[in-house]
């Protein structure tokens, strides 16, 4: 072998080589480490802006009452006035990451604090900064619900203990006349 093409195997080499470490360093750089950080980020988050109680209207009564139990969060919802207790069992909740909120919500997950939700997602419950929620014209409270495939914002209410029969039908007195009677 010549002194040239020896050379000129040694430098291809340490070509080689600088490619294969770049593109490790490169790789390893874009590599996806945001779940350990949002892991972090969540562990972080104080859910106790989630505890109290929760309605669809600010004039009702409370229907979804979220605590903590045994150092887990849950959520209970409030029974029919035909049943004997007026809360049900209680389900847990876990944090939801805000990467998953595009999920459930059409906000910026930048504009949310804290997301917490059954296992299940049945129920995802979000808070919403206070400033943003004072922006945006179609937020009229800082707390959003995802209720099976619709989402809300939701109210903070006064728990109570009060039996309500909330699966009464609201539009039963409500009489709907014809608006063009004039004509």
């Amino acid at each position: 072998m010549s002194l040239c093409s020896n050379v000129f195997s040694k430098t291809l080499t340490r070509l080689t080589i600088s490619m294969a470490v770049s593109s490790m360093l490169f790789l390893t750089a874009c590599n996806d480490s945001n779940t350990q950080t949002e892991i972090q980020v969540a562990e972080a988050v104080d859910l106790s802006i989630f505890e109290g109680c929760y309605t669809v209207s600010n004039d009702e009564p409370a229907q979804i009452k979220v605590s903590q139990q045994d150092g887990t969060w849950v959520m209970r919802m409030k029974e029919p006035a035909s049943a004997k207790r007026v809360w049900d069992n209680p389900e847990p909740l876990e944090v939801i990451a805000n990467s998953d909120i595009p999920k459930f919500f059409s906000i910026d997950p930048n504009n949310v604090d804290a997301v917490i939700g059954r296992p299940d997602r049945v129920l995802v419950l979000a808070h919403v900064k206070p400033a943003y929620a004072n922006i945006d014209p179609l937020l009229d409270s800082e707390y959003l619900s995802y209720i099976y495939r619709g989402a809300n914002t939701i109210y903070r209410v006064e728990c109570d203990d009060v039996n309500t029969d909330i699966l009464a039908n609201p539009h039963a007195d409500i009489i709907i006349d014809n608006v063009n009677e004039s004509v």
